[in-house]
């Protein structure tokens, strides 16, 4: 097993991307899996690593990153040191940012140009990133597949479900924060997050993009997720009734936490992984 990690990868605004790969060595080039964090998350949250090694086992090459606003750094990839960075992160900073990763890993100068299968590009993302996901999906050709893992159905994260008193507020003071429980910090986001939607509408509708798609695409989503509900799923299965929906018994991150500390998943995760790895084998054989 290959991994290598931090590699530093230009994203929007020049910010540097730490990027992880996995792979094993093989005889042929390997279909690419690109993942795409969510809204405060980060590419080693919950362990990721298990779930990366899992699809370098299976014959892809794995890709994962922090997106250059999400508030880590290269020096701290685990940790928000960055929060102006955070609170001036937006939908079309994040959707630049994987647009970077794919032109970066299908350079013919990238170091892996002789491992991977840049015809074979899979498009992973989990809750906002599953957004993302669908978005660029529905805009470039070389995506072959997607799989979403608890994604939202609407850009609208933080917002969604803001009263209109909040809304102005936010928009007259230009910043609220966001209370991250784990860390017990408060996040700034600002409000050009909100103008950044209105001024990109079209492009961040997510009901159009999936609408759109003629690739195969498998949604995943927990029954009992409380961050994004279940009926996200449903109504992105409504949208492109070709897609293959599983549901499991399960929260929005499938039973992980963090910091996690055993070498196994928990019993949800694991089986969307497996249904993962299967449907990406059918979807490019």
């Amino acid at each position: 097993m290959n991994i290598i990690k931090d590699i530093a990868v230009s994203g929007s605004e020049n910010k540097l991307m730490g990027t992880d790969v996995f792979y094993q060595d093989r005889d042929q080039k390997l279909p690419i899996v690109i993942y795409v964090h969510g809204f405060n998350g980060l590419k080693d949250w919950g362990n990721f690593d298990i779930i990366a090694k899992q699809f370098a086992e299976a014959g892809f090459f794995f890709i994962k990153m922090n997106l250059s606003h999400n508030g880590t750094t290269l020096d701290s990839p685990l940790e928000f040191r960055d929060l102006e960075a955070f609170g001036r992160n937006n939908y079309s900073k994040e959707l630049f940012d994987v647009n970077c990763i794919i032109d970066w890993i299908s350079s013919k100068d990238n170091n892996y140009a002789n491992r991977v299968d840049i015809s074979n590009i899979i498009l992973l993302g989990h809750s906002r990133g599953g957004g993302i996901a669908i978005l660029k999906a529905s805009t470039d050709i070389r995506i072959k597949a997607l799989i979403t893992w608890a994604s939202i159905s609407e850009c609208k994260t933080p917002w969604g479900n803001m009263s209109f008193d909040k809304m102005e507020k936010w928009k007259q003071e230009g910043v609220m924060y966001y209370h991250n429980k784990r860390t017990n910090q408060k996040m700034p986001l600002y409000y050009q997050l909100f103008e950044d939607y209105k001024n990109h509408e079209n492009e961040l509708n997510i009901k159009q993009a999936i609408s759109s798609l003629n690739i195969p695409v498998l949604i995943c989503h927990g029954t009992n997720d409380q961050a994004v509900v279940y009926s996200a799923a449903e109504e992105l299965e409504k949208w492109q009734p070709k897609a293959q929906l599983f549901s499991i018994d399960a929260d929005h991150v499938f039973g992980r936490s963090h910091p996690w500390i055993l070498n196994e998943l928990p019993p949800p995760m694991q089986s969307v992984v497996d249904v993962s790895i299967d449907f990406i084998g059918e979807a490019i054989n």
